[in-house]
């Protein structure tokens, strides 16, 4: 259970905050526990009203019977106002450990994303959170109302006959053990059932997102069975912890109703030997009946508590995972860069046991076209990561402007490249927005001017609602091609100091990929330009080409230079026209 007291005290920082709301609760809490343990009284004082037959004093029995009534509802209302104080506490909580969670996400770095599956990040997110709330706030509800309700029992049994309690208090104990055993043997089985639905929520998003991929390569029947068995997995461990878990409630009412046997039959021999009135004893085993009905109400929801504490612990680790390194307390800020570029002996590996890059050095001077090219895997697109900072070098030092980009804010350094991918990435909005997205304050005549010049400009027209056409997540309907193009748009609509273009019009005809070259052409004068290209003729007009193999540079020069060296680049470039 030591797991589960470390993600109480974590949860407890978020649950503080409403200190107030809380107090309120369990002051309404005692509020209600008083009203209801105060009908019995009542309850028993009618019985005693009826002394035999014929000695009846019913105007007693009405008066009590009207403020029974009104304790009944006044205990509704109040039960009403708490129950709205513990979902307004819940939901304020888990919206507050949402929002930590997700600004984690925006701050953690790109090697936890790519090594962790997209899905079983948002089952944390979502799943987790969603099951914590259902145990919170059934914790809330049950755990107020019974501690209160217990306590409150117990003065009043000491009230009626301190030696009857007693036995009561000797017996108590057995139902919290087997509550407490059971608890400790299904923390792990919980865990599980959590890790595997994460797993199960990664797979279904990673099948649904290529669903195009999976049946044009007739892999649905592998993809059923790869979910076939996660959810078998899940099944058996849902169930396993399920089922052991639901026999605290029955282990703990079978103590309970021994106890109120025993509390009967005791009772009935004080009543007996004149210790207790009929009424009295009546009153008695209500509340023995109360006083157990805690511990039968917190077993009963103990499979959600332990649940909900195994998806707390996911989200709170979630949120506490190590960030990426903050920019420095005394970093600058690039404004207006030139878009001098230097990389002094620089290493880099994503896995320590596979070296990638060695020894990379590169000057960039201002304007200049640099096309780096090379076979898979050998580092181009890792060369554009660690000039963006997504990952930072291992050792070496990567300058912009004569600036260590380590001592250089993210966001400035970020700022001073337009960056075109071969993987688009657009958001549900309108064309409009997808666009302006580096320039959110750009005129209309800007943004119909940067659509023009990326020629996304006559299809956008074509559309029902022109720039303020919706589209969905990811472009929704939108062609691959057309997709892109608006991606080149919101770059030309920046125009920031510096270029980077990996493979920018690898999904584009070959007549409009012209028509773009020419304004990338007259977009890229004066501004340092990164090309990644595997379509060697598109790189002809670089101002050096860098050939990469293995993570090194093997070849420098332009187009004509390598060509005559006769080495790999020319290898490269003559098997783009082999038969």
């Amino acid at each position: 259970m030591k797991s589960n007291k470390e993600t109480i005290k974590k949860v407890w920082k978020y649950i503080e905050k409403y200190r107030f709301q809380l107090i309120l609760s369990i002051v309404l809490a005692g509020f209600t526990v008083a009203l209801t343990l105060y009908v019995p009284i009542l309850a028993g004082r009618s019985i005693d009203c009826i002394v035999g037959k014929g000695r009846v004093d019913f105007a007693g029995i009405f008066g009590i019977l009207r403020t029974i009534a009104i304790v009944i509802v006044l205990t509704a209302v109040l039960q009403w106002i708490m129950n709205a104080v513990n979902n307004r506490i819940t939901y304020n909580v888990i919206r507050d450990m949402r929002e930590a969670a997700f600004e984690k996400i925006q701050k953690l770095p790109l090697s936890y994303i790519d090594s962790h599956p997209y899905g079983e990040t948002v089952s944390r997110v979502i799943a987790d959170v969603d099951q914590f709330a259902d145990g919170l706030l059934m914790g809330f509800t049950q755990f107020f109302t019974g501690a209160v309700t217990i306590l409150g029992t117990l003065i009043f049994m000491i009230m009626l006959h301190w030696q009857i309690t007693i036995v009561v208090l000797l017996i108590t104990p057995l139902s919290l053990v087997v509550a407490n055993f059971i608890a400790k043997k299904t923390h792990s089985m919980f865990r599980l059932q959590s890790e595997t639905r994460g797993e199960q929520t990664g797979l279904i998003d990673e099948i649904i997102g290529n669903l195009k991929v999976v049946r044009a390569y007739s892999h649905e029947d592998e993809a059923l069975r790869d979910f076939d068995e996660v959810n078998e997995r899940l099944r058996k461990c849902s169930l396993r912890a399920t089922f052991f878990s639901s026999l605290t409630n029955p282990g703990t009412r079978f103590v309970n109703n021994v106890m109120y046997a025993v509390v009967g039959l005791t009772g009935a021999f004080v009543a007996l030997s004149g210790g207790l009135t009929v009424g009295a004893l009546t009153s008695f085993l209500s509340y023995a009946n109360q006083y157990t009905k805690p511990f039968n109400e917190i077993s009963g929801v103990i499979t959600e508590l332990q649940n909900a504490l195994t998806c707390a612990a996911r989200v709170i680790e979630l949120i506490e995972e190590e960030p990426q390194i903050p920019d420095a307390p005394d970093a600058e800020r690039i404004e207006n860069a030139d878009g001098n570029v230097e990389l002094e002996k620089v290493y880099f590996s994503y896995t320590k046991d596979k070296p990638l890059i060695e020894d990379f050095n590169l000057s960039v001077k201002k304007g200049q076209r640099i096309a780096i090219v090379g076979p898979t895997g050998c580092g181009k697109t890792t060369l554009i990561n660690l000039l963006m900072r997504f990952y930072d070098a291992d050792s070496g030092i990567i300058r912009v402007d004569g600036k260590d980009i380590m001592h250089v804010t993210r966001e400035s350094l970020r700022r001073s490249y337009g960056m075109v991918l071969q993987d688009t990435w657009l958001k549900a909005g309108t064309i409009r927005e997808n666009i302006v997205m580096g320039k959110p304050d750009a005129t209309d005549d800007e943004v119909r001017a940067a659509a023009i010049e990326s020629h996304a400009h006559s299809f956008i027209r074509r559309l029902p609602d022109g720039y303020d056409t919706v589209i969905g997540e990811d472009g929704g309907s939108l062609s691959q091609g057309q997709k892109q193009l608006l991606c080149i748009a919101r770059v030309m609509l920046c125009l920031p100091p510096m270029l980077i273009l990996d493979e920018a019009t690898s999904s584009i005809d070959t007549r409009t990929e012209i028509k773009i070259q020419e304004a990338f052409g007259r977009m890229m004068e004066g501004r340092t330009s990164f090309i990644v290209a595997h379509r060697l003729s598109t790189i002809r007009e670089a101002d050096v080409i860098l050939v990469m193999k293995d993570g090194h540079i093997i070849e420098q020069g332009n187009h004509d230079e390598l060509i005559k060296q006769n080495g790999f680049y020319a290898e490269l470039y003559n098997s783009q026209w082999k038969r």
